[in-house]
């Protein structure tokens, strides 16, 4: 197993591990220049040769080489540090793509099988850029705004395995495959309904990899649903009982405690629950417009979550609300 550090993790933590995860078969790359430290196992798993950014590995019971170029997540310093050149933004790109070739040309012939993993974003040339998954830190985009192409990967390459989209997708084909493989759960709503994949890949030396895809069913789904009326919603929990959900109620009222306990009741899995209060100026009994500034703050914090919530806060929200008053005051 080989594990890089992607844009969340902190390159040491993820190496600090390597002595034990090492005795496990598992090899972990926080640095585009890290280099892995040459081990053999009883099982017959052998590293073979480390450079900056490689690994050539000898697999039990196999006399065919794995080798891997590895590139983590760097930011824009540590990239410029593990290319060894502080070159202007422009210049990154190519310069990542000769360091693969050097590293390809050194070590990657037809004799073994040649990977390369990464965790950065990488389009092919002329198409648009993917979108990044809702609330994921962005990456660097070496160039500023740019991408690195598909077409600075090196012909020796036979499949290009990428980190960091939470969906899968094929980036291009040609001339060998490049795959982000996507998260194996949702991460937020914004991937409800995503089916989640692994890609199994079957290479062998001088050839084009093979990817197939293998969905993904033992995880919870996240499921939205826009519900219209109580028994809309509860006919729908009945049958999505192993999904996590959130789920809009189109109401003519305000949802009342013994609603939520029915819904909550049906449902044990409802993350969020979103009342769309059809009437609810009419309920509220005044345009929204009209602010009476003569009320004290928590009766005008009331209304105005009324407003925007089509609901009366609870008491754990208004209990919020009067501390932040109470340290507003005191500072």
């Amino acid at each position: 197993m080989i594990a890089i550090a992607g844009n969340h993790d902190s390159p040491d933590r993820i190496e600090a591990p390597d002595p034990l995860a090492r005795e496990c078969g598992i090899i972990f790359a926080g640095y585009p220049h890290s280099m892995a430290s040459p081990f053999r196992l009883d099982s017959g798993l052998q590293v073979l040769k480390t450079d900056e950014g490689f690994l050539e590995v000898a697999l039990p019971d196999s006399d065919i080489p794995l080798r891997i170029l590895l590139t983590p997540y760097a930011n824009e310093y540590r990239l410029k540090t593990f290319l060894g050149e502080e070159n202007s933004e422009e210049e990154l790109r190519g310069l990542l793509g000769r360091k693969w070739q050097s590293l390809a040309d050194r070590y990657c012939d037809k004799r073994g099988v040649n990977i390369l993993l990464s965790h950065l974003f990488m389009v092919k040339k002329g198409d648009p850029l993917p979108e990044e998954p809702e609330e994921e830190k962005p990456i660097l985009h070496v160039g500023g705004t740019q991408a690195i192409y598909t077409e600075n990967i090196p012909s020796q390459i036979q499949y290009t395995a990428l980190g960091h989209l939470h969906r899968m997708q094929r980036m291009d084909s040609s001339p060998s495959p490049v795959c982000y493989s996507g998260s194996a759960l949702c991460y937020s709503f914004s991937e409800a309904n995503q089916q989640k994949y692994i890609l199994l890949v079957e290479a062998t030396p001088g050839e084009t990899a093979h990817v197939r895809e293998v969905p993904l069913t033992s995880g919870k789904q996240l499921l939205r649903k826009k519900a219209d009326g109580m028994k809309d919603a509860l006919e729908w929990l009945a049958k999505n009982q192993t999904a996590l959900v959130e789920l809009t109620l189109v109401t003519d009222n305000f949802l009342t405690a013994m609603d939520r306990r029915r819904l909550n009741a049906a449902h044990e899995g409802i993350v969020s629950l979103i009342p769309e209060v059809t009437n609810r100026d009419e309920l509220i009994g005044r345009p929204p417009s009209r602010i009476d500034l003569s009320q004290n703050m928590e009766a005008l914090f009331r209304d105005y979550f009324r407003y925007e919530k089509g609901q009366s806060p609870n008491e754990e929200i208004l209990q919020l609300f009067n501390e932040m008053l109470a340290e507003e005051g005191e500072a």
